[in-house]
This record gives structure tokens, C-alpha cells and sequence, in this order.
């Protein structure tokens, strides 16, 4: 259970123009709003919007969910956060994730297998980078450090940047249970997406049994407050069907299997079937309208204000609202969350 829930918007892509979100931002962090995150999958990268945000801010923290591993080499994201965790006064908080194969090796063109072993790799790389105490160097299979090849001229170097901070804060995006195991055993946070909070100790609770003190648990929440519950269900509907059918391969797609983990497999695969099919529409209808519900924040703000109650006894730490971008709205989930 938690005590006290912080509270955080998901921005999500930029997509296009325009797509600043920047007066959502600014209405955020007057608010008291703990963070916002960004994310990228195949097209606006994370961190530039984040930079855009962060020139404009002086408070609120500063969040990726996710960036995807095989976009950058270990380096280059440790480059990337420490010069935003600096330029911002340390407020960056650098969620990774590996992603799927579809995306690592159809987009990045990078192989997938041994995510688990790959992401331990690369986040032993990043620290080193962040602390600065000798020249970088990795014997791992994934990374290694020099490049075992090429000019036969690499040596390890060590940044010339000091960062700010020696140890950022780093988040897990994981939805298999070994996965988030990993996320408890060497993070600071979990980014879980499409979570029920009454399912995470049943399904997660042995996972996030190796997790230290203070451990963040940041979920992604689709927020919609309206009169209209019937008309949320089927907008909440849609990235549900989208990352169902069309986020991952046919046969290998970790959402589908993560919301089967939640007791939806033959649901979700009616949802895949349809997707690939063509027929988008009718996967979003396909859709269990208990599912859309039991991993939003959606309706009148007085059923929002009851429904807040599973999040409190669940050991989630933070929402992160997603879909939110009034001021009004902002201030009235706030009051409802924090008040």
C-alpha cells in the first residue's frame, strides 16, 4: 500500500506539428505535479521534446517511458541523460526499456535476443559513464568496450563532462515478470504500462520482492474525467487495441501477453486477430470494456475519486496521467489525488 501518491503526466510521442505540449507542462508544474515523462517507439525520439520542456521549467522532474535501448549505444543515452539531468539542475530520471523485436530489429536494425542480459550490460555501461571513476570498458557480449574489431585503435576513455549527479535515477519499462525482477534488483523504479493495480501483487509481487526501500513504482494511467463514461471506455480502448494488435509481432508481442497475465488471453487474441486483419475498428470494439476500466482513471470526477482508493492499496508510487492536457482538469485530478 502507499501512503501518499505522487502524482505525474505522460506527455507520450510527439507526433506532429503541432504537438507542444508545453502549456500542459508549465499548468503541471504550478500545480505541485511530481514529473513528466515522454516516450518514443518508431518515430519522435524522447529526449528532445523532453529538452524542450525542461528549457521551460524550473521544478518538475524530468522522465523518459521509455527510451528504447537499441536506439542509442549505452554512451550516447548516457551522454544524453547526464546533459539534460545538468542542463535541467538535476531533475532527469531516465526510464529504459528494451522493447520488441519488431521495433529493435525491423527499425533499429539491432538484434533482440537476451534482453535481460542486454539491459544489465547496458546499465552497467551508463553508470560507469555517470560516475566517472575510470576510463570506460565492458568484457560483455552485448557492448563491448573498446570495439573488438574495426581500426584496432579503441581505448577506454572516460567522459569529459563531469556530470552533475554520479547516480541518476533510473526505471525499468518491463511487463514480464522476470523483467520486472530486473527492474527491483538493479533500478530505482518500475515503469510498468497497462496495469491493473489489484493484479500487481498477484502477478508481480514476487518479482518486486527483491525491491529496496524507496522503490518507484511510476505507472502510466489513461485519464479521462467526463459525464460520459460510455464515450471514455472507447477512447481508452484504442492504444489498448493498438498496442495489442500492432506493437510487437504475431507471435511475439509482450502486451498481448501482459494482458493475458491479467486474465485476457483469449480476449486479447481476438483483439491481435482483428488488428492484423485490417479491421481496427472492430479490435478496439473487441476491447473488454473491464479491462479499458480497470487500467484507467475514467468518468465523473467523483467515480475517479473512488476508484483512486485501488491505487492507494496498491504499491504503486506514483500516476502518471496520460490523455490529461487542460488546466482545469489538472488542477481538479490534483485535488482529487493529492487534496
Amino acid at each position: 500500500m502507499t501512503a501518499d501518491l505522487k502524482l505525474g503526466i505522460n506527455v507520450g510521442y510527439w507526433q506532429r506539428d503541432p504537438d507542444d505540449q508545453t502549456d500542459t507542462v508549465l499548468a503541471a508544474e504550478r500545480l505541485g505535479y511530481h514529473a513528466v515523462f515522454t516516450a518514443e517507439a518508431y518515430g519522435s525520439d524522447a529526449f528532445t521534446p523532453l529538452a524542450w520542456y525542461a528549457a521551460r521549467t524550473s521544478t518538475i522532474k524530468l522522465g523518459t517511458a521509455v527510451t528504447q535501448m537499441s536506439a542509442r549505444t549505452p554512451a550516447a543515452t548516457a551522454m544524453h541523460a547526464l546533459t539534460l539531468d545538468a542542463l535541467s539542475g538535476g531533475r532527469m530520471i531516465l526510464g529504459l526499456g528494451a522493447s520488441g523485436p519488431q521495433v529493435v530489429e525491423g527499425w533499429y536494425g539491432q538484434p533482440f535476443p537476451k534482453p535481460l542480459a542486454r539491459t544489465r550490460e547496458y546499465l552497467d555501461i551508463v553508470r560507469q559513464v555517470w560516475r566517472r571513476e575510470e576510463p570506460v570498458s565492458s568484457d560483455g557480449p552485448h557492448y563491448p568496450l573498446p570495439y573488438p574489431g574495426g581500426a584496432g585503435l579503441g581505448k577506454p576513455l572516460k567522459s569529459i563532462v563531469h556530470p552533475l549527479r554520479p547516480e541518476i535515477p533510473v526505471y525499468l519499462g518491463a511487463e514480464g515478470p522476470k523483467n520486472v525482477a530486473l527492474a527491483a534488483e538493479i533500478t530505482q523504479g518500475w515503469l510498468p504500462l497497462f496495469v491493473d493495480p489489484s493484479q500487481i501483487e498477484p502477478v508481480f509481487g514476487g518479482s518486486l520482492a527483491g525491491r529496496a526501500p524507496g522503490f518507484e513504482i511510476a505507472a502510466t494511467v489513461t485519464t479521462i474525467v467526463t459525464d460520459d463514461l460510455a464515450s471514455a471506455l472507447e477512447f481508452a480502448k484504442i492504444p489498448l487495441a493498438f498496442y495489442i494488435g500492432g506493437m510487437g509481432a504475431k507471435d511475439r508481442n509482450f502486451h498481448l501477453d501482459m494482458i493475458g497475465r491479467l486474465g485476457y488471453a483469449e480476449q486479447a487474441s481476438r483483439v491481435q486477430e482483428l488488428f492484423l486483419s485490417g479491421d481496427r475498428a472492430a479490435a478496439v470494439k473487441a476491447v473488454p470494456d473491464e479491462l479499458a476500466d480497470s487500467i484507467s482513471l475514467l468518468g465523473p470526477i467523483g467515480r475517479i475519486r473512488e476508484r483512486l482508493q485501488l491505487w492507494r492499496d496498491s504499491p504503486v508510487t506514483t500516476l502518471l496521467l496520460a490523455g490529461v492536457r487542460d488546466e482545469p482538469t489538472l488542477r481538479e485530478l490534483r485535488d482529487a489525488v493529492l487534496g
